[in-house]
């Protein structure tokens, strides 16, 4: 789940810089979303993939943790 949160965080990145460029990525992949929802479409993804790599945090032991970080 982690690594797909940190994939939906790039794609929300991307689509953001992109938008500043005014290249539709949703659009490019078929994706046709409403106005209202395109308008927001990139922090919407990044925080999906901000709650993913959270809640897959939390369902690691602490004893993983700890590994981690050494």
């Amino acid at each position: 789940m982690k690594y797909l949160g940190y994939i939906l965080i790039a794609w929300g990145v991307a689509d953001f810089g992109l938008s500043f460029m005014e290249i539709d990525l949703w659009g490019e992949i078929g994706i046709i979303l409403p106005d209202a929802i395109w308008s927001y479409s990139a922090y919407i993804a990044i925080a999906i993939g901000y709650a993913l790599v959270k809640f897959d945090n939390k369902n690691e032991s602490p004893e993983e943790v700890t590994e981690q970080e050494s």
